[in-house]
């Protein structure tokens, strides 16, 4: 069996803040093998960012720690190693594109400068050569007129273009596995699908991995081979596309499933999941959506469900697996 390119094991993040102590990912687990795509969905502030944060070391310290677990890129575990090594992976290894580009791209400096500064850093390349190597980039991800396009800031770029000049930078250094922070949110429909198919195809042109964060299960659909399901800093479902969309085994994931609109049903309405997501700063004892849970039993108020696995590849999280009778 072909070792994963990211091994997640057992991870836990929080956050030390005055009120106390924030749970922010607990002790989650999940691997991406080599040219895989996975899907990391939930509502927002289930934990997504936060565990794509911890996979590249960047977790604030303080109020942020690792409290638990460990992550493995390539079978080395990224927590034994020294910063200047960590450095020299980001970029080069792992590569990310953030969910705010206005916030990520420095807006008093040119798009190519800060393209050639990750080149030169990284790949020790000189000024031209960097030049060169960003116009190229720009250019592969569809930036018109990318001569003359590398010398503007970013406020002279749309929304969708300053998706693809950070696409362009997480890929410049040629990384071997890319995570994507909801990198379609802030942008229309016509425009998300033209991201999404640009991020597909710069996948398989390069034979990278990729880590896929959306609140948006009609994305990963579209973009994941695997899908990862997460609520509350837990992981409740793990699965093929194929086997989460037909065949669910997490109510949470139901839940989501029937609050995406569908061409093939005629409804006028929606149907939401009851509740909102428990504060986490006092999360409920037990599985922390039985709140919102139809199929809630004493026992999800008491304790935490175990992670097991249902069917091959198929793993979830749920009391209700433990029944005799499902």
């Amino acid at each position: 069996m072909t070792q994963p390119v990211l091994e997640i094991d057992n991870l836990s993040v929080q956050f030390n803040l005055k009120r106390g102590v924030l749970r922010a990912i607990d002790q989650i687990s999940f691997e991406i093998g080599k040219g895989e795509t996975f899907g990391l969905v939930g509502e927002s502030g289930s934990g997504k960012s936060v565990t794509a944060r911890a996979i590249m070391r960047l977790i604030p310290s303080p109020p942020g720690e690792i409290a638990t677990g460990t992550v493995r890129f390539q079978g080395r575990d990224l927590y034994q190693m020294p910063d200047k090594e960590i450095r020299e992976i980001r970029g080069q290894n792992i590569a990310m594109v953030f969910q705010e580009p206005m916030n990520a791209l420095n807006p008093v400096f040119t798009v190519g400068s800060q393209i050639g500064d990750a080149l030169r850093t990284n790949m020790g390349m000189s000024k031209q050569e960097a030049r060169e190597r960003t116009i190229e980039m720009l250019q592969l991800v569809g930036i018109p007129s990318p001569n003359d396009r590398v010398d503007n800031y970013v406020h002279e770029f749309s929304g969708g273009m300053r998706q693809r000049v950070m696409l362009a930078m997480a890929l410049s250094c040629d990384p071997t596995f890319l995570i994507a922070d909801e990198p379609t949110t802030a942008l229309d429909v016509t425009i998300q699908a033209v991201i999404l198919e640009l991020i597909t195809s710069m996948i398989e042109r390069f034979d990278m991995s990729l880590l896929f964060i959306t609140h948006n299960l009609g994305v990963v659909a579209h973009a994941c081979d695997k899908i990862g399901v997460m609520y509350a800093s837990h992981i409740v479902e793990v699965g093929t596309k194929e086997e989460i969309f037909a065949n669910p085994q997490h109510p949470y994931t139901v839940g989501l499933l029937r609050s995406i609109p569908r061409l093939d049903v005629q409804s006028k309405f929606l149907t939401p999941i009851d509740g909102t997501v428990c504060n986490m700063m006092e999360p409920p004892p037990g599985c922390k959506f039985n709140p919102r849970c139809s199929h809630a039993m004493d026992i999800c108020r008491e304790r935490i469900p175990e992670f097991k696995e249902l069917s091959p590849g198929h793993f979830a999280a749920c009391h209700l697996h433990d029944q005799p009778t499902v």
